[in-house]
């Protein structure tokens, strides 16, 4: 078996991965704005042309899905990344156009290139590298290419309600981590805090009711409840949790300075760590605030156990290919957050790509580095599947 992963990992074709992985930076998939359907169309043609059962799955219009499959049977292994990228924001402060793909001193610049196009293209390199080594596996290889993972991760709820994880037992999500096998994601919960009021003249401010005092001293209590938390939940690969402010409105309208406003509202963004209780936490924040609270999202923290023989696969095929085992944790959330919460799919989340780069101007990825996690990837998956 091991000769067999080192057989699939030599299989992997560096310049079919970095071609690939130029041609998917070049397409525009923000959202808003075009959109994931490019993405998934080029893939979809790619894919059929070299031999895979490719469908795609229709999350919202103009929004699909796309899955492609090696092998068939149950017990497999699903290969997740996403699609969409966010925007570059102001393209004039870019040094090489976002969506130009420039290839630069070992360097592939653009939007998406880190997060996470080039996972994305080290998946399809070890899947075409595992069909070119072993023909069809034993066990079904999974390709699930999701949208809107930026946003509210509609595009994994989709898949997991449709049941496209079902028969699958494990999974791995190819985010920018550094190579190092993940098993403790972040959790997150988007709040909405409104805080009610009366409208009058400011003149008069006993005549109405102020909602702004409130919703200021319940953001400066905030701290405190933070460092409580903070306190009872240090988490060794994680860190911290966090109770973040990050809207503070309350108007009478543009230009009414002189208006008491019927109200302000706080939007709050927490990222909490194993441990902590959700719904636990909802509820001392509305006896913080003395208001309810609107829960707009909620993802929770999840973990996988390092003795599941997902992550013993992973750190073989790190070793197999020389390469350091080093484990670590994401700070937000990922689509591996509801493979795991809702699929109960013990989950790794490794890829290529520095951590801090997602998001930034000039992102890039290293092309070596998204070469060698294609290797790894294609060895893991044949360690995993036979």
């Amino acid at each position: 078996m091991v000769d067999r992963a080192l057989r699939a990992a030599e299989a992997v074709e560096a310049k079919e991965v970095v071609d690939l992985l130029r041609a998917l930076v070049r397409i525009p998939s923000h959202y808003p704005g075009p959109g994931e359907a490019g993405v998934a169309a080029y893939l979809e043609a790619y894919l059929k042309e070299r031999g895979l059962k490719v469908f795609l799955q229709e999350v919202v219009p103009g929004r699909p899905n796309l899955v492609a499959d090696l092998g068939e049977g149950e017990g497999g292994l699903l290969l997740e990344g996403h699609t969409d990228v966010v925007t570059p924001g102001d393209e004039a402060r870019w040094t090489y156009p976002p969506y130009a793909g420039v290839v630069e001193g070992g360097r592939l610049y653009g939007r998406g290139a880190c997060d996470m196009k080039g996972g994305l293209a080290a998946l399809v390199g070890a899947m075409l590298a595992v069909k070119r080594a072993l023909g069809r596996p034993k066990r079904p290889l999974r390709l699930a290419a999701l949208v809107d993972e930026e946003g509210m991760m509609l595009g994994v709820k989709a898949f997991l309600r449709a049941g496209l994880a079902q028969g699958f037992r494990g999974a791995l999500v190819a985010e920018p981590e550094e190579v190092e096998i993940c098993l403790w994601q972040k959790g997150a919960l988007r709040l909405r805090l409104p805080f009610p009021g009366r409208m009058a003249h400011g003149a008069m401010p006993y005549a109405g009711e102020n909602p702004i005092p409130k919703a200021a001293r319940f953001v400066v209590a905030l701290k405190d409840l933070e460092e409580r938390l903070q306190r009872a939940h240090a988490h060794p690969h994680l860190g911290l949790p966090y109770l973040t402010p990050t809207r503070f409105l309350a108007s009478a309208g543009e230009g009414q300075l002189n208006v008491i406003p019927d109200r302000a509202e706080v939007a709050l963004d927490v990222r909490t760590v194993p441990g902590v209780d959700h719904i636990g936490l909802v509820r001392e924040l509305e006896g913080l605030a003395g208001v309810g609270v609107e829960v707009l999202e909620d993802r929770p923290p999840v973990e996988t156990p390092q003795d599941d023989p997902l992550v013993q696969v992973a750190e073989e095929a790190l070793r197999l290919l020389g390469l350091p085992v080093r484990f670590g944790g994401v700070p937000g959330a990922t689509d591996g957050t509801f493979l795991r919460a809702w699929g109960r799919l013990p989950v790794v989340v490794m890829g290529p790509g520095n951590k801090t780069l997602p998001h930034q101007v000039d992102e890039w990825i290293d092309l070596e580095e998204v070469v060698l996690a294609a290797r790894v990837y294609a060895a893991m998956a044949v360690l995993y599947l036979e």
